[in-house]
């Protein structure tokens, strides 16, 4: 069965290159009918934070990444890896090295004045006299000598790791007995059963000493796959002012989940020239050997795009229940789809959509200078008050109605739509942009539309 897993450190937020991550692991278990775990690395205790532990479920919920099982917090299995450490203690796989720091800064310094790489020397590697008193030791595995240790890459292809050149024999214990990182990933990795690990290319400095750990105890190795970074415009490393936010940021600021998800796909893997892919073409499509190479760049235009694209084609009832999340309540307003289905179509974000639907919700307490200047002039407001005497003697209530309505009375007065309907506009919604001039009026209705219009007509100082 395929499994595969996301995995991390609750030291802060969820941001977009760890959802990337986590979608492309999801993904692939999904596809393949496997299992998609979440753990949680909290084995550093100091940094570990619960808000955000609580902080990635909630974005792990937002966006309909559902892990199967219980979430698996390190910080819960030390007994279980100091087990793992007894085990290659006992078999001679590992030891206690009792090198003090004085001694391990005085290596280095010797290793750099000969042109060396630093790296730790094996003086306690088959050490067999009295330990040193007062020193509490650490345990390192004894990592191989010599030779290269290799795998296939999914994405990168065949790799192949000098070992004289990187490794040394690496702590997997320090002297309070905690365990370290690369030794517990694979633990983790292995007793979870992973098939593939996706996660990113910074990790993959880490894979050669996970190998190590998964030979000394005798574990299959998982299908490695080394994600790409995301990068800014410029190419260089994402930063919070580039888009690397929290994940849940990106709710406040009006984007879609599914949307997100869609962006951030498209992020290093495609499928020919299509851009929009749902979550069920994702799954059919999608396979971790065919994501680049090469970095990505995060790109917030397109990322508006898509979302504006998502906003086009959305049900009604879930825009309206986003709009509520952020602050916006018009679930009881008797024309909430059509308030919705007028505006979304010049909305690239919820935000956006709010604040338009707002503009018409509530009256204008101002009108635009150069709207103002463009419309209203010569006998706007004749016009005006003539269509308001018509309109009171009628009634009207969807777009249709006051369609109607409205070129009986063109057809009355001999006259363009246009005379009339950029001075409605303004009087509506303070400038000259709106949607559909009909949507429009039969959202505010007959009485509000009529109210505008007599507030807009009682202002004298368009003519100074």
């Amino acid at each position: 069965m395929v499994t595969t897993r996301f995995a991390p450190s609750p030291t802060g937020y969820l941001h977009i290159g760890g959802l990337r991550t986590a979608l492309y692991s999801y993904l692939w278990a999904k596809k393949n009918g496997g299992k998609f775990l979440l753990r949680i690395e909290d084995t550093d205790l100091k940094r570990n934070s619960h808000e955000a532990t609580k902080k990635i479920e909630e974005a792990f919920d937002w966006c309909g990444l559902e892990y199967d099982g219980e979430v698996i917090y390190q910080s819960k299995r030390f007994d279980l890896y100091k087990e793992y450490i007894q085990k290659l203690l006992d078999e001679d796989k590992a030891y206690y090295c009792y090198a003090t720091k004085e001694e391990l800064d005085k290596m280095r310094a010797e290793q750099q004045a000969k042109k060396q790489r630093p790296r730790y020397d094996g003086r306690y590697r088959d050490f067999k006299g009295t330990p040193p008193k007062g020193i509490e030791p650490v345990v390192r595995i004894k990592a191989p000598q010599s030779g290269v240790i290799e795998f296939v890459d999914g994405i990168k292809g065949e790799l192949k790791f000098n070992v004289e050149d990187m490794l040394d024999d690496f702590i997997i214990a320090r002297s309070d007995g905690t365990p370290t990182y690369n030794f517990v990933v694979a633990i983790d990795d292995a007793l979870m059963g992973l098939t593939h690990v996706i996660r990113g290319d910074d990790h993959l400095s880490n894979t050669p000493k996970q190998i190590v750990v998964y030979n000394a105890l005798g574990f299959d190795i998982p299908k490695f796959y080394h994600v790409p970074m995301i990068l800014n415009p410029q190419g260089k490393k994402l930063s919070k002012r580039d888009g690397a936010t929290d994940v849940m940021e990106y709710k406040q600021m009006g984007y879609f989940p599914e949307a997100l998800l869609n962006f951030l796909i498209r992020l290093g893997w495609s499928h020919k020239d299509q851009e929009i892919f749902s979550m069920d073409e994702m799954l059919e499509l999608f396979d971790p050997k065919d994501i680049n190479s090469s970095a990505s760049a995060y790109n917030q235009e397109k990322l508006l795009w898509i979302n504006a694209q998502y906003m086009k084609t959305m049900p009604l009832t879930k825009i309206i229940n986003s709009l509520k999340e952020l602050g916006l309540d018009i679930s009881s307003h008797p024309k909430s789809e059509l308030l919705v289905d007028a505006h979304r179509q010049r909305a690239r974000t919820l935000i956006e959509l709010k604040d338009q639907i707002n503009l018409l919700l509530n009256p204008p307490k101002e009108y635009d200078k150069k709207a103002v200047k463009k419309f209203l002039k010569g006998e706007w407001k004749d016009l005006l008050k003539n269509f308001l005497d018509f309109l009171s003697t009628k009634e009207a209530n969807s777009p249709e109605e006051f369609e109607k309505l409205t070129e009986e009375f063109l057809q009355k007065e001999d006259i363009k739509i246009g005379k009339l309907a950029q001075p409605i506009r303004i009087a509506i919604t303070g400038s000259s942009v709106s949607p559909s001039l009909y949507d429009t009026m039969a959202i505010v209705g007959k009485d509000e539309l009529i109210k505008r219009v007599e507030k807009l007509l009682s202002v004298d100082s368009f003519e100074k």
